[in-house]
Parts: C-alpha cells; structure tokens; sequence
C-alpha cells in the first residue's frame, strides 16, 4: 500500500475505534438506567410482597387464635379455611386431579389439564426436534409443556379478591378421544362458584380430524355474581416459555418473537428480536402468535378482542438453556352481567410453512419474514414459486438448490454477459488508459479526469456499464440470503456431509469459541469463501486499469474472509447456494472469453474513434461543470500566489 492508502486505512481504523467506543459507553449508560430501572421495580414488588406477607401472617394470627379458641376446629378445617379466604366463591375448586384429557387427531395430540382447564401441551405428529432425529427417538415434536406455558382469565371477584382461573381445577364432561377424517369431537372444562350452579366459567373445546385448528369457545355464566356490576370484560392471560427445538440456539433467538394483528390493519407487528420489550398499542386485537423458528402458536379471536392488549417478549440472557424466549400477552375478553358470555376464538398449532398459514386468509403467514420491500415481493412471487414447483420433481433438497440456482443463473446470464462485455471493452482501452495515467501522474488529476472521460467517448465506452448489470443483481442475492434460512421445506433436510440443510453444518466440533467464527467448522461456508476469494482475483486479472486503489483490491479480499463468521453459523442451504453460484459464474466466464472476440471489440473501438462524438445533454452539463470546477480552483491558486 502507499502512503495515502495508509493513512486512509489509519483514519478509517480511528474512526470505527472512536465509534465501537462510544457505543459501548452508550450501551453501558442504557445499562445501568435499565439495572436502576429493574432495581426500582425490584423494591416495590419487595415491599409488595413484604405486605402481602405481613397480611397473610395477620390472618395466619387469626386462625390460630380461633383454633386456640375452638378444640373442634381441626387441622383439615384450618386449611379449609385458608383456602376461603384465598380463593373465596372458588374455595372449592383449590384443589383436585391433574390428569390431562387427550385430543387427537391426524396432526397433533392436545393435552388439556384440569388444572386451569387449559391447553398444557402440544405435540405435532410427523415432526421431531434436533435432539430427538440425533437420538433417533419416535416421539413426536412437543409444541410446548404444561410447565412452560400458563392460559386463563384474571379478574377481581365481588370481593374484590384478584382470582387467577390457571391455579383453579375446572371439571371435565368428557374422556380422551380420538378423530379422523371430517369428524369432529368436543370437550368441556367447567369452573362452578361454591353452591351456585348457576354461575360458572366454561371452555370448550372442539377438534376436527384434519385440522391444525383448535377451536375453543370461552362461556362466562352470570358475570355479575362473580365480579359485580361495573365489570364489563376479564382479561384473558397467555404467557409461554417456548423450548429449544432446533441445533442452534443462537439462530432460534434471532427468529422467534411475537407477532400480532390489529383488526383493520394489513400490517402484522411485532415485538422486538433482541431485546426485552412490551407494547400496549390502541386498537381491537384480531390475532397473536408466539413465533418459534419453524412453528408457530396462534390465538385467532373469531370476531376480535376488544381494546387494550398488552404484549411482551423477555430475551433470556446469553448463556442460558433450556428456552428460546418467553412471550406473553394479555387481552380483554367482554362479558354480560347476566346470563350466558360466549366468545368464540381458536388455537393454531403447526408449522410456518407460508403456503399453509397463507390458506386461512388471515395474514398469518406475514410472521414469515421473506424480507422487506423489493426483497420480500423477489420472494413471495419469483423465487418461493420456482422452489415450490421444482419440489414437485425432486424430493432431494440439494438436487432442487442445484436447479434453482441454474434457473437464477439462466435469467441473469444476459446481465452477465453485459457486464463481461464492458470488461472487455475497458481490457482493450487499458494500453491508451495507461498512457494517459502515466502521462498526467505528476499533473492536474482534472485534466487526467476528462482526459479519460475523452477516451472513452470517442470509443464509445461507459465505464459505468459494468457496474450497473452488477447492481441489478444485487436485489436477488439479497432476497436468497432472507429465503434460505426461513423456508420450512428445508428444515431436517439431509444432503452430503448436512444433515440439515436450514442450519450450519459441521465437519469439525472444536470444543472452544472462536470470537467472529463460532466452535465448529462449516465446510460449506469454507467452500463459498474459497471461491469467492478465486472470483475476486478472476476478476483482479480482468481489470483493464491499473489505477485502482490498493487498499482496494485488499478490501475486496478481506470481505469474503469477514463475512465467513456469517456463513459458519447460518443456514447450510444458503452458503451452498452461493458455492454453486460462484461455480456457474466461472464456467459462464470461461465460454465467454472463449467465444467472445476482442479483436472484434477493438476494431469497433477504432471505428467509433473516428466518428463525430455525440455529446449527450447529461455529459454536456457534467462537462461544464468540470470545467466550472477547475476554473474555480485555478483562481483559487492564483488568489493564494498574490496572497504570497
């Protein structure tokens, strides 16, 4: 590198130090607001609970003094009576069997617990997560467990005691059961106040034979017993820990998230993919999902809940295990004062295959993130269309990569072949470019500038066309990097050294992290490196001037090498992807060059040197402006000689 190289090099590395430094002195301060944040939250809950302790000790005091008092009151009554005084008009339901009710059908079995009368587990048949295909287990893939997930209504009753329905036991009219085809069964889960039969909360739950759909009707009966008159909805609460299913971790953090959708708006939102957060947005709620990487927990209101949802998604730290992230959201549920309250909603449990959650036309499949604008539509409309076709042909998901990138590789070849073109028009022109660059290297880098800019008219050559094929290009490779990691197809697919084509491979565990790279060895994504670093110098030897910056050509081949940490640890379909790419990029060069003539190209350079120039209107008003530019500067030298 020369000296200026340098020291731009020196002022780039000062910068990006003053930057890295000032974020993490930025990161640092949120740090600590946040810690001084969670430290306040922290003492008021303190104070909460030594409250709430000191109460419970004042009626502990009191019931001891009436045992005391009454020899009759025995131990079992003592608890008798502690348990009225917690759960008040539901004492009664305080405690109870926990045996779950199974439904199942030709997708899933649904484990409904008594406890809460909730949904406490999924499994979906014909899938396994990562651990169980390694351990080569027959289990199915479990959605989530009844110790990771909590679903009820939470409401102050007319006693103005806070009563949470997932802590209470509801009693079921119905055994386990199983169905098929068409037919559907349905389950009730029923919570009775103490000796009113007429006031209740009810779940019902159906299931058709073919579905990934759990329809569950929500019935309050005489609302105004149990919570009083002013009390116009409950607050229906689901929260979850959704359990590690795939190889990575990492890469199942940067996916999952909630999602959700307000009545009216096409827009799906969600929450944040790095960081804790929670949102109340205005507007009656349509659905909520509790995203994973490739499945999906939804709660679809068939009408909708009305206003004031509260969401939140908490990021475990770093290190932890044994969950990806936990998800939560509260909603208002209306009720009647008298009579019966029905609100019909429904659970889906499944995959994120777009085309599945796309058939329920209720913009489920926008949790599928195929990326924003351009990107997105690349997807949704080219390459998601010509993947599903060719998926009809092959069950072999590298035999399919393989003919998609040939496809992609079809369509752009004559963007390709424009750009080589350019190359060697500019590989002609490199003698006369040189001349001229030795001619003006002492001088005025303007006059060597159109002097250039000469040349190339009269050889009728943009130095532009090059690069403009390369940024039509651009659009598709990044669509490719959101597609591969995201479509489900992919997930468990086995191809050569892979044994699973939406994740890493690895070739080589090496029991320690390397900072930027990972602990294991993707020979995948050191394949794809390998040759882009050949591509890069394929096409250092094809550069028709010799005036490029050094620091250039290095940076061009420091960038394959920084972006390896990527590849090491995303999707094993991607980094193929761009290996296969690169491969049918050498072979187009290699028949280029060879059926291409440049002793063609350079007679009609000739010939167009000795035609009139045709200035266009736009080069008219750049040349004037040069000329505009130097003027300035000259007077400008001769200002600063009078000065002297």
């Amino acid at each position: 590198m020369d000296r200026k190289s340098l020291i731009g090099f020196g002022i780039i590395a000062v910068i990006l130090t003053a930057w890295m430094t000032w974020t993490n002195s930025r990161n640092q301060q949120e740090a600590e607001i946040k810690k001084k944040y969670n430290d306040s939250v922290a003492r008021v809950e303190a104070a909460r609970k030594l409250e709430a302790d000191k109460k419970a000790a004042r009626v502990s005091d009191s019931l001891k003094k009436l045992v005391a008092a009454d020899t009759t009151l025995n131990a079992d009554s003592l608890k008798l009576v502690q348990e009225a005084q917690r759960w008040g008009m539901f004492s009664g339901a305080a405690k109870g069997k926990n045996e779950p009710v199974v439904l199942e059908n030709e997708k899933m079995r649904v484990f409904i617990y008594p406890k809460g009368g909730r949904i406490g587990s999924v499994e979906l048949k014909g899938y396994q997560t990562y651990k169980q295909k390694q351990n080569k287990s027959a289990d199915h893939l479990r959605l989530f467990t009844s110790d990771s997930t909590r679903f009820g209504l939470n409401f102050f009753d007319i006693s103005r005691r806070r009563v949470t329905t997932d802590s209470l036991y509801f009693t079921s009219n119905s055994g386990s059961f199983s169905v098929t085809g068409k037919d559907s069964k349905s389950v009730s889960f029923r919570l009775t106040a103490d000796g009113q039969p007429d006031t209740y909360i009810e779940y019902k739950y159906t299931l058709s034979g073919n579905s990934d759909l759990v329809n569950c009707t929500v019935n309050v009966m005489n609302a105004g017993k149990m919570m009083g008159k002013d009390q116009k909805d409950v607050m229906l609460a689901w929260a979850m820990h959704t359990p590690t299913q795939e190889k990575s971790i990492d890469n199942q953090r940067m996916v999952s998230t909630l999602y959700f959708q307000i009545d009216g708006d096409e827009d799906v939102e969600s929450l944040s993919l790095a960081e804790s957060e929670v949102q109340t947005p205005t507007g009656d709620l349509k659905w909520v999902a509790f995203k994973q990487q490739y499945f999906t927990s939804v709660l679809i209101a068939d009408s909708k809940f009305t206003n004031g949802s509260t969401f939140g998604v908490s990021v475990p730290a770093e290190n932890a295990e044994g969950y990806v992230k936990g998800m939560a959201v509260e909603t208002p549920v209306p009720v009647n004062e008298t009579g019966i309250s029905s609100f019909p909603m429904k659970f889906y449990f499944g995959t994120t295959n777009y085309k599945a959650l796309k058939s329920y036309n209720l913009g489920l499949e926008k949790q599928v993130d195929l990326g924003f604008s351009l990107f997105g539509w690349l997807n949704k409309y080219a390459i998601m269309p010509i993947f599903g076709w060719l998926s009809n042909l092959s069950s072999n998901y590298g035999i399919i990569i393989l003919l998609l990138t040939i496809i992609v590789k079809i369509v752009l070849f004559p963007i390709a072949y424009k750009s080589f073109l350019s190359s060697a028009k500019m590989r002609v022109l490199k003698p006369e470019i040189d001349e001229i660059n030795e001619k003006f290297k002492d001088g005025d880098p303007m006059k060597k500038q159109q002097e250039t800019m000469a040349l190339y008219r009269k050889a009728g050559v943009n130095p532009m066309a090059g690069c403009i094929p390369l940024l039509l290009q651009l659009p598709i490779l990044f669509a490719l990097l959101r597609f591969f990691p995201t479509v489900f197809e992919l997930r468990q697919s086995e191809f050569l050294w892979a044994e699973d084509l939406s994740t890493y491979d690895s070739i080589l565990d090496l029991g320690f992290k390397i900072p930027f790279y990972g602990d294991h060895v993707s020979l995948f994504a050191l394949l794809m490196t390998a040759s882009t670093l050949l591509y890069t110098w394929m096409n250092q030897q094809m550069l028709a001037t010799g005036n490029q910056l050094p620091g250039m050509k290095w940076l061009m081949y420091l960038m394959p090498v920084m972006f390896l940490g990527f590849l090491n640890s995303t999707s094993a379909a991607l980094s193929y992807y761009y290996f296969l790419s690169n491969m049918i990029t050498f072979l187009q060069m290699f028949l280029m060059r060879r059926f291409v003539d440049e002793g063609a190209i350079r007679t009609k350079i000739e010939e167009n040197k000795k035609k009139p120039v045709k200035k266009s209107g736009l080069m008219q008003r750049l040349e004037a402006a040069q000329r505009e530019r130097a003027k300035q500067l000259q007077q400008g030298q001769q200002n600063n000689k009078k000065k002297k």
